[in-house]
C-alpha cells in the first residue's frame, strides 16, 4: 500500500476554517471501522441475492471488530480497493443502514465547514444484487433531511452506475435517477473499472439521462489514460470529470479542458492509496491548477482512505505549495463546479 506524508502541523485554522463544498464523495466511503462493525453486528449472515456473479464476497455474513474493519481498509491496488468497496456495500442492507450512514456522513461533513455536498450512492450496486432501491433511498432520504435541519447542510444525490455491470444496469440506475429527480437527484454517474468498460457504449444511457434534466458525471482518466477523459466529454457530453488526473499525459487535453474550464475532482490521497499514482509527490494536481484546469480537491472515499477534506487541502498546502489564495480559489472552485443553481452558488461564494 503506498503512503502518504505525515502531515506537520495538521490542517491549519485557515484550512478548517474555509467554507467549502465536496462533488466527490461515495456514501459507502464515508462508513467508518466503527459503523462497519456496527452494521456486520446487524448482519451477521451473508446477503440474500439473485445475483450469484455477486455474492461471490470472500467476506460476505463476517462479523468484523473494529480493528479487523481498519484491516480491510487497507489495499494494494485499486482491484483491492474495490473489493473492499463490495464488502462494505453488502452489509448496507435496509433503509435504516442508509439513513444512519447519511446522517453520520453529514456530521463530519459539517464540523469541517463543508455547506454543499454532491453524494454519489451507489444504485448500480444496490440493483445489480438483486434488491430493490427505493426503499433503500428512502432511508437516505430520511438521513438527509435529518442532516440538513440538524447541521445546515446542503446535499445533492448523484445516483451511481457501474462500468463493468454493463450497458442495461447503467440504464436502470438512469430510470431511477430520472423516477427520483424531486428528491434532491441532480445527476448521474458511472465508476467501475474503466479498462474493462469504454464510454462510447454508454452514449445513449448518458443522452437519455441529459434529456431528462440530469448532470452528467464521468469517472475518468483514474486507472486508463487520456482516451478515456475523451471518451467522456465527446461520446457521454460530461459535465465533470471524476479524478481526470491521466490528463497530464495529453497536452491538448490539458488545453481543453482549461479553456471549457470543465471541472476536474482530483481525489489525491484516493489516487495514491490505490496505486493510481505512484506516489503524492508524483501526483499532476499543482500542474493541472497551473495549466488552469477548473481544479476542485475532494476525499472520493474519506473513511476508506484514512482521510478527511481538510486533510486534502493540507495535502495541496503543505506538498504542493499552494497559497492561501491558491487554497481559497480552490474552495470557490468547488461551488463553481457544483450543480447548484447559480444564485445558490453565489451565495456561497461570497462566503469564501
Amino acid at each position: 500500500m503506498n503512503e502518504l506524508p505525515t502531515l506537520t502541523p495538521p490542517p491549519s485554522d485557515f484550512i478548517l476554517s474555509l467554507h467549502k463544498a465536496e462533488l466527490q464523495l461515495h456514501l459507502e466511503g464515508t462508513v467508518d471501522p466503527p459503523t462497519l462493525a456496527e452494521l456486520s453486528r446487524r448482519h451477521p449472515t451473508p446477503l440474500s441475492t439473485t445475483n450469484n456473479r455477486y455474492s461471490n464476497i470472500e467476506e460476505s455474513g463476517r462479523v468484523f471488530s473494529e480493528e479487523e474493519a481498519r484491516e480491510l481498509y487497507a489495499y494494494a491496488n485499486f482491484t483491492g480497493f474495490m473489493w473492499a468497496f463490495k464488502a462494505v456495500t453488502e452489509r448496507l442492507r435496509t433503509a435504516d443502514d442508509y439513513e444512519l450512514v447519511t446522517y453520520r456522513m453529514m456530521q463530519k461533513l459539517q464540523a469541517q465547514n463543508v455547506l454543499h455536498a454532491e453524494v454519489y450512492i451507489s444504485a448500480g450496486v444496490v440493483q445489480w444484487r438483486g434488491q430493490e432501491f427505493a426503499p433503500l433511498f428512502a432511508g437516505a432520504e430520511r438521513g438527509r433531511r435529518r442532516g440538513e435541519q440538524d447541521f445546515g447542510l446542503s446535499l445533492f444525490w448523484i445516483f451511481d452506475a457501474v462500468r463493468h455491470f454493463g450497458i442495461e444496469e447503467a440504464g436502470r440506475v438512469v430510470d431511477e435517477a430520472i423516477r427520483f429527480k424531486d428528491r434532491n437527484v441532480a445527476g448521474v454517474g458511472i465508476g467501475g473499472d474503466e479498462r474493462k468498460a469504454g464510454a462510447k457504449q454508454f452514449r445513449e444511457v448518458y443522452a437519455h439521462a441529459a434529456e431528462h434534466g440530469l448532470r452528467l458525471t464521468v469517472h475518468a482518466g483514474e486507472t486508463a489514460g487520456p482516451e478515456s477523459i475523451w471518451g467522456a466529454l465527446r461520446e457521454l457530453k460530461a459535465d465533470r470529470i471524476g479524478h481526470g488526473l491521466r490528463a497530464i499525459e495529453d497536452p491538448e487535453l490539458v488545453r481543453y479542458l482549461a479553456e471549457r474550464q470543465v471541472p476536474v475532482e482530483i481525489c489525491i490521497t484516493s489516487n495514491v492509496l490505490t496505486g493510481c499514482c505512484s506516489a503524492v509527490e508524483q501526483h499532476p494536481v499543482r500542474k493541472l491548477f497551473d495549466a488552469g484546469v477548473l481544479v476542485t480537491l475532494n476525499t472520493d472515499d474519506p473513511d476508506m482512505f484514512h482521510t478527511t477534506l481538510a486533510r486534502e487541502y493540507q495535502i495541496a498546502h503543505q506538498v504542493f505549495g499552494f497559497s492561501d489564495d491558491e487554497i481559497r480559489q480552490l474552495a470557490k472552485n468547488s461551488f463553481r463546479a457544483s450543480f447548484l443553481p447559480e444564485g445558490k452558488k453565489q451565495e456561497f461564494l461570497a462566503k469564501c
